[in-house]
């Protein structure tokens, strides 16, 4: 069965397709999502551009990047960083307002 690149591209998926290995029959949202936000014409272009070895790990991080970009369209991934930093910063926050109360609380035990 054709991948889910060529599927909703609606061509034949030849023997050699680029997407065939990064995009299976079974995952179709993987490539749409990847597809509206890079095109197929780029995503071709990158893989072809890249090792074979490392093609792997760009269709994981062109999928990641699309998929946060179609929850934010206009941050993307750099959005969810942006939170996750602001949150480690509050952790951080807490710990130490966490271990300067509790160096109080042993200096008033001793």
């Amino acid at each position: 069965s054709p991948c889910a690149a060529c599927k909703l591209l609606r061509r034949r998926c030849a023997q050699d397709c680029i997407f065939a290995p990064y995009f299976p029959p079974d995952e179709p949202q993987k490539f749409a999502f990847v597809h509206k936000v890079f095109g197929a014409s780029n995503v071709s272009k990158m893989l072809q551009d890249l090792p074979l070895h490392q093609r792997g790990d760009a269709v994981g991080s062109m999928v990641y990047e699309a998929n946060a970009r179609v929850r934010d369209p206009v941050y993307g991934c750099v959005g969810a960083i942006s939170a996750l930093h602001q949150q480690i910063a509050q952790l951080q926050t807490q710990l130490a307002i966490s271990q300067a109360e509790n160096v109080c609380l042993r200096m008033q035990h001793s």
